[in-house]
Parts: C-alpha cells; sequence; structure tokens
C-alpha cells in the first residue's frame, strides 16, 4: 500500500488567524497535490510571547481543533495538527498537545508532549519550556486505514527510547512536528531524524517551524521539514521559506528493509 504524505513548513507568529490561514493554504494545496496525509508542525497556530500561550490555551473541543477538524472531514484526509496550546487544569502552565484527524473530521489521536525543552546552550539558546507546559505522561500509536502512527513532538526526537517504544507497539510512521531551533537545528535536526528512521525501520514525518518568529526574540526555527525513509534515506524536504515538501509512502518499503536486516529479531536488552 502506497499513499502521498506532504509536511507544512510554517513561519508561526503571535497573530493566530493569519497562522491558520497559513496553514489552510498550504493544506490545500497539498490536497490539490494529491497528499492523503498531511502534517503541520509544532505550535501552528501561535509562536509569539510564551505567557500569552497558556492564556490563549484551548481545550480540544475548541477553535482551533474544530477549524482542523472541519478541513480534515471536507479534504477526506487524515491532518495532524502538529501542536497547539492545550488547557489544563494547572494555574499557568498548559499542554504542547499533537491532534490527528481522521477524514471523517473526528479525532483520532491525541499526544502530549513528553519532553520538555529545558535546555542553556552556550552561545545559542537559553530556554524552558517547563515555565507554561505540561509534560504528558502517555506513549500514543494510532491505528489508521493508511498506517500505523507514533506520535512525538520536538525535542521528544533526542530520545530513542520513545521511538523504540513506538515502534514496538507497531508504528509504520513516526511523526515529529517541531520548532527546532536554528543553532540546534543546523546542528542535530537532520542527524537526528534519520537516525530515527533507521533504528526503528519506520517512515519519518517531520514538519518543522521555519524563520524568526516575534516572540521577543527568543526564537530562530530551523525550517528544513522533512520526510525520511527506513532506510534512513531523504526524501523530501523544504529547505527555507513557507512551503511543501511531499513524498510517496510505501509501505511495502519497510517491510523490504525490516525483512533485510530483522531488528525486531535480533534485539536483545542489556542486563
Amino acid at each position: 500500500m502506497s499513499f502521498v504524505a506532504a509536511v507544512c513548513q510554517m513561519r508561526s507568529s503571535s497573530d493566530g488567524a493569519g497562522n491558520l490561514r497559513q496553514a489552510a493554504e498550504l493544506i490545500r494545496e497539498a490536497a490539490a497535490r494529491g497528499a492523503t496525509f498531511i502534517a503541520t508542525p509544532e505550535n501552528t497556530n501561535y509562536l509569539g510571547p510564551h505567557d500569552e500561550k497558556v492564556r490563549l490555551a484551548e481545550a480540544l473541543d475548541g477553535s482551533t481543533c474544530s477549524f482542523f477538524s472541519g478541513l480534515a472531514g471536507e479534504l477526506s484526509l487524515f491532518l495532524l495538527l502538529g501542536s497547539f496550546s492545550e488547557k489544563s487544569s494547572h494555574k499557568g502552565r498548559c499542554f504542547n498537545s499533537s491532534v490527528l484527524f481522521g477524514p471523517s473530521g473526528a479525532r483520532v489521536a491525541v499526544y502530549r508532549k513528553m519532553h520538555l525543552f529545558d535546555v542553556d546552550v552556550p552561545g545559542g539558546v537559553s530556554f524552558r519550556e517547563s515555565d507554561t507546559v505540561l509534560a504528558g505522561g502517555e506513549v500514543v500509536v494510532a491505528e489508521t486505514t493508511l498506517a500505523t502512527i507514533g506520535m512525538s513532538i520536538c525535542y521528544d526526537v533526542r530520545f530513542g527510547e520513545l521511538y523504540r517504544s513506538l515502534a514496538s507497539r507497531g508504528a509504520e510512521i513516526l511523526t515529529v512536528p517541531s520548532a527546532f531551533t536554528a543553532t540546534t537545528g543546523r546542528a542535530h535536526w537532520e542527524t537526528l531524524l534519520r537516525a530515527r528512521a533507521i533504528e526503528t525501520q519506520t517512515f519519518v514525518i517531520a514538519p518543522g517551524q521555519w524563520g524568526k518568529h516575534d516572540d521577543g526574540g527568543l526564537r530562530e526555527s530551523w525550517g528544513h521539514s522533512l520526510i525520511v525513509d527506513p532506510w534512513g534515506r531523504v526524501l523530501a524536504e523544504a529547505e527555507g521559506g513557507i512551503g511543501l515538501a511531499m513524498a510517496e509512502i510505501d509501505l511495502d518499503e519497510l517491510r523490504k528493509v525490516r525483512a533485510a536486516i530483522p531488528m525486531a529479531q535480533h534485539r536483545r536488552l542489556p542486563g
């Protein structure tokens, strides 16, 4: 079985309505070009001052998810809202949540980012995502008519044990919507994504944010949204700018790779 997947590379800002227009234009273009699985980046609907994202956080049945649910149903495709700020019961913090919608517009799965980006890179970026975000605690794999999809968000990509868990639960595609910083992206983005694909023998679909955002000068995103196959080959890339990258996802290729190098049979755990 094969289908066409697309990653939307965005430059989100504090203009929520503008972000949704930008996303819709890219999603409609990808659908017109034959994509039946489309993914947007982390922080799709808002990437401005971080204290504000908590105030603007919404429930799963709020306007942002309703917007993407409507697009998925209208276009009859699988649509991943890479992430949005989901309300929590904890004052001052929200969840960073990725939501998958099916061709009927129904919500298929929700993943809340587990690993939060609390870093201090010398000469690079200093940031504490945990100041405004609560960590999720559930590994999420979604069974769909296209493929079995393992969900993650951005900084998660550095933690290989999460992806091994997703693969052991049947994932054939890993989604990694991101807003990777330019500093860390330049050094690590492609290497990490290709490594995750190779070690789990899955496709990796990784839509990213690109450029500078109006968040007080804290962030410049790397872009370079990628689709990677189970052999670690880059099938499609959106380098810089707002745009799309698209590729055919052929699950027979996944089965060939797993048959040639049967890692699942060979794995031995230490101790």
